[in-house]
């Protein structure tokens, strides 16, 4: 009786709209700083997440009876709008009990706040944490883990049917002539809700198993548990949430951050959340283009800041500090990674860095690591590695045909694929990046940002890189100081570099609105 109750079930579930069982999920997660303030005897903290969730778990039946069986005309709409509704209508829900369990704080702000989250941004109007209650801080990096998770989910079961997502370079001679939310590549996103349920149930053991070994091995490493859990959210989600301003509040150690670099590379390539199940794991992880391109990047960047600041501190008689040069690279290592995957963390070292030469850190570069961003079909942002991968092999095969204009270049039909249609769309997806950049600098400044700030705030939003304004703005700007204007303007820019720019554009296709 039991397995056929269950397999009755089952089918239940998959019926009901993607949205609602999102909802769902948020409402049955606030249970979780609840019992954690109850168990803190944090009880007027407790009382709206424990509330929360009994009103949204009843408003989420009542809604999934009345949509149950609704038949969905246009399949592929559908997600995508129900993409964006996960990232602007469902922070709404989530709000609620920051709100009331913070009353100081608006409600616009704590939709702000939970935006940031879920968008894995983690850009965090709170000035004084430490006067934050732990169980909010919970909530913050629980919907963050919950929103990478979202993404990573959505990007294999949603966007890549549509060739979207970053995906349209791997497959740029698909169906529909590699054209985003064409007619042919859209009949692919058929059975959604099976589809998602189907990688839910194969990606969340691996995501929640990695999660809990980071949080365990922070332990280890001497942090305190609950920073250790805080820690371990943030970095499979890269929203790099944390309970307080810096890794050193925190409790961080040099083996602490050797654990999180580690993990960090899971944001790098999509490749390396599969588990090792075979001896060509390693082999074809190792022939993996992003890891590639994000190795380089690791070493480069850092051998870089490390030769500026070894130049620096020559001119102050500081060369000859071995110890001091050694942290200054691992800072400079550990900080670029954090970057490259916009996860935000800030190594404690990467202080040694100024201290050893008495130069600061150009936090440009930093910027222009978060444009570039980390995998495809990960929790990472940005514009992504396989684009830029594209781009690169495009202007090698170029440079080749100069000096052998008759030549064939190799590769197969992927590799001739990723070089001229791939790189042609990665060009376009770069230029509206680049594009969307300037829009939100312009709205910006008209809400009354000066440039300099307005350009690190867009590119904080654009590539879901919330820390970065602290680490680039040397002239105390945060997000708490801004007007709401600018508030929402960035709120926008979230959800635009979250869900990308193929994405939203593809949601004008006329196919999409034809019954």
């Amino acid at each position: 009786m039991g397995q056929t109750s269950k397999a009755s079930t089952i089918p239940v579930l998959l019926r009901l709209p993607l949205f609602v069982q999102l909802m769902g999920a948020g409402a049955t997660a606030m249970l979780i700083p609840a019992i954690h303030a109850f168990s803190l005897n944090q009880h007027r903290v407790a009382q709206p997440f424990f509330y929360g969730a009994i009103l949204f778990l009843t408003l989420s039946a009542l809604i999934a009876l009345a949509t149950f069986r609704q038949p969905v005309r246009n399949v592929a709409r559908s997600q995508l709008l129900t993409l964006v509704a996960a990232f602007l209508v469902l922070p709404v829900m989530l709000a609620i009990p920051l709100h009331e369990a913070r009353p100081s704080m608006s409600f616009f702000n704590a939709y702000f706040e939970m935006v940031s989250s879920i968008t894995t941004t983690g850009a965090s109007i709170l000035d004084t944490p430490r006067v934050v209650p732990d169980p909010v801080h919970l909530w913050r990096g629980l919907v963050g883990w919950m929103g990478g998770f979202l993404v990573i989910v959505a990007a294999v079961a949603v966007l890549a049917p549509m060739t979207l997502g970053g995906f349209e370079v791997l497959r740029p001679t698909a169906s529909g002539g590699g054209r985003p939310g064409s007619g042919a590549q859209l009949a692919k996103a058929t059975e959604p809700n099976q589809r998602i349920a189907r990688y839910t149930a194969k990606i969340l053991p691996i995501y929640l198993s990695l999660t809990v070994i980071i949080w365990l091995l922070q332990v280890i490493c001497g942090t305190g548990s609950f920073h250790g859990l805080m820690i371990a959210l943030a970095t499979m989600s890269t929203s790099g949430i944390l309970p307080l301003k810096t890794m050193i509040d925190v409790g961080m150690s040099v083996p602490g951050e050797v654990v999180i670099f580690a993990f960090m590379l899971v944001a790098v390539t999509r490749q390396a959340i599969a588990l090792p199940l075979d001896k060509h794991y390693l082999p074809s992880l190792k022939e993996d283009a992003e890891m590639r391109v994000a190795l380089v990047f690791v070493v480069v960047v850092p051998l870089a800041l490390w030769f500026r600041h070894f130049i620096g501190a020559i001119e102050v008689n500081e060369e000859a500090d071995v110890l001091a040069s050694v942290r200054a690279f691992w800072g400079a290592m550990f900080t670029v990674l954090s970057f490259l995957t916009t996860t935000g963390f800030v190594s404690t070292d990467w202080e040694a860095a100024r201290d050893w030469s008495a130069l600061p850190t150009p936090g440009l570069i930093l910027a222009g690591l978060a444009i570039m961003g980390g995998g495809v079909a990960t929790t990472a942002g940005g514009v992504k590695l396989l684009r830029f991968y594209a781009l690169y092999k495009h202007g090698l095969r170029e440079m080749e045909r100069l000096v052998h204009p008759s030549s064939v270049g190799g590769g197969g039909r992927l590799g001739r694929g990723m070089r001229r249609e791939g790189a042609f769309i990665a060009w376009i997806f770069f230029m509206l990046f680049a594009l969307s950049i300037a829009a939100v600098v312009v709205a910006l400044a008209f809400a009354g940002l000066s440039f300099e700030n307005a350009v690190i705030f867009a590119i904080a939003a654009l590539s879901t890189t919330g820390p970065l304004v602290n680490v680039a703005l040397d002239n105390g700007a945060s997000y708490a100081d801004l007007s709401v204007q600018a508030k929402s303007i960035l709120i926008a820019a979230m959800v635009l570099g979250r869900m990308e720019t193929l994405a939203i554009i593809a949601l004008f296709n006329p196919d999409f609105w034809r019954r």
